[in-house]
């Protein structure tokens, strides 16, 4: 049971409306963590906000998708895991290529980088050292893209604690996490 409640988009306010429908839009239906964001008006603004100016981003959706498994499993949380899971392969992705980047693997040389640095980004809580984003940079990604890489990071921080803090149920399939919580 989630932590805060689940808004209902018939029976909330005009703002809060007006962006789950815009949600439910792009969904087909309305996922529970959007229903929980909801609770904040500029939450949910912010977020939603997010995800549409990255999805217009320079990095390939499926790119995102990878990275956003990666930092859903590093942080326990099951809710992006089984989001990002779905979503990658909606994006092109196969199934081994997502259970890859669940663990921050890939067989792609490039990406693999990206996933590195983006774990990198998690675990050192942004500390990076500047061998950090040479070693990216080298790996083929434009200073655009190292930017996005890092975005995609922390709205996926966002989404993760939100989704871990305040319990929100998984209405995706389920994935299981390779790290330990």
């Amino acid at each position: 049971m989630s932590r805060v409640p689940l808004i209902d988009a018939s029976t909330t306010t005009a703002d809060r409306k007006a962006l789950l429908t815009q949600i439910h839009g792009a969904f087909g239906a309305t996922p529970n963590m959007f229903k929980a964001v909801a609770n904040s008006p500029a939450a949910l603004q912010s977020m939603w906000g997010a995800f549409g100016a990255l999805g217009g981003g320079v990095i390939p959706a499926k790119l995102g998708e990878q990275i956003a498994v990666a930092v859903a499993d590093r942080n326990a949380c099951e809710y992006c895991l089984a989001a990002h899971t779905a979503l990658g392969r909606k994006a092109g992705a196969s199934a081994e290529e997502m259970s890859a980047a669940q663990g921050g693997n890939a067989a792609d040389p490039k990406t693999a980088a990206a996933l590195r640095f983006a774990l990198k980004l998690v675990d050192a809580r942004g500390q990076v050292s500047e061998a950090d984003v040479q070693a990216v940079r080298a790996a083929g990604y434009s200073d655009q893209e190292i930017v996005e890489i890092l975005a995609h990071v922390a709205l996926n921080l966002f989404t993760n604690y939100v989704n871990v803090a305040f319990a929100v149920p998984v209405d995706f399939p389920a994935v299981k996490l390779r790290q330990a919580a």
